[in-house]
């Protein structure tokens, strides 16, 4: 059977859990409050940093600084829209809106042998990604709308392509919904049984529709069609990968306070984004994802800096982070 937890039962559990967030949520605001006037009386700044030297579908398509007001209420809908062209690439209002929220989340124990625990867990781990990219999207003065979850566990087809697949899990723009395969993941993984590998794929896919959401893949899609040759196309392919990668980095520093990295961890997770990257022997023709270090890298970056703006692979001085 297809678990579609869009339903709602995964509403149910996004509700049950409010009234916990709402108490860790001011204790963790309080607390990020003191840690950053201590340092500098803001939110860093963030730019490209001096770099490291990097065969699927696109993201979404046939496959898959500044300090701000978090409280504020969003924006009639006639007044807000979604960026457009180059801009939505190189200067997204979202990279202005500086660390995403710390949010509490408290993910519950993971059993990898069971394909509940696992659809449970990314639940979970769904609903805080809900909460903190809405937060950071109203921010930012731009229209959000959370993705649909279908986490399967039997094959089954969506608009974008049929399922299970390779990657075991991908992002389909056209219906704006992130697919997941709770024992398909599992098995890719060789039964991994630390979470935060799954939290980091999840992290990854959501990434795309972050992407989506904000304008960005609209004029990469357009752009991208315009390449001459495969090559070309890859060059532009990578950028929006490896901007996932720091996407999902984001989002893991950010909630560290409730769901603690550790250093093996934190180990774990970089070791999987540098397995996941293009193989050194790839051909230029196969090079979709980037190379071993700069997917690290990216990821790395994400999970220190911990605000979007830290993830524009766009507006770089060099190439090299996105090889």
């Amino acid at each position: 059977m297809i678990r579609d937890t869009w339903r709602l039962r995964g509403r149910r559990v996004a509700g049950s859990r409010k009234a916990l967030y709402a108490g860790l949520s001011a204790l963790v605001f309080a607390l990020a409050a003191l840690g950053w006037n201590a340092a500098t009386g803001t939110a860093p700044e963030h730019g490209p940093a001096p770099g490291a030297a990097g065969p699927s579908a696109p993201p979404g398509d046939s496959r898959q600084d500044g300090t701000h007001d978090l409280a504020r209420p969003p924006l009639a809908g006639g007044d807000i829209q979604r960026p457009t062209g180059e801009s939505a690439l190189v200067a997204n209002p979202l990279y202005g809106t500086g660390r995403l929220s710390p949010l509490p989340c408290p993910a519950p124990d993971l059993d990898v042998g069971d394909s509940d625990s696992v659809e449970g867990f990314l639940d979970t781990m769904t609903d805080c990604l809900d909460e903190a990219w809405e937060r950071q999207f109203r921010a930012a003065g731009v229209p959000y709308e959370p993705p649909r979850r279908v986490f399967w566990d039997e094959p089954g087809s969506s608009p974008c392509r049929d399922y299970p697949s390779d990657a075991g899990a991908f992002y389909c723009r056209a219906n704006k919904s992130v697919y997941i395969g709770t024992e398909d993941v599992v098995d890719k993984w060789n039964g991994a049984e630390d979470s935060v590998v799954y939290a980091s794929l999840l992290a990854h896919e959501y990434g795309h529709h972050v992407q989506g959401e904000s304008g960005l893949l609209e004029h990469y899609h357009e752009q991208r069609r315009l390449q001459e040759s495969r090559i070309e196309q890859n060059a532009w392919t990578r950028k929006a990968e490896l901007q996932a990668n720091c996407f999902a980095g984001v989002f893991l520093g950010a909630v560290e306070v409730t769901y603690p990295v550790s250093g093996d961890d934190r180990e774990t997770v970089l070791d999987d984004a540098s397995s996941t990257a293009d193989r050194e022997d790839s051909t230029a023709e196969e090079r979709t994802h980037g190379s071993a270090e700069n997917s690290v890298y990216w990821l790395e970056r994400g999970m220190e800096e911990q605000s979007p703006g830290s993830c524009n692979t766009w507006d770089l001085a060099e190439d090299d982070l996105v090889q």
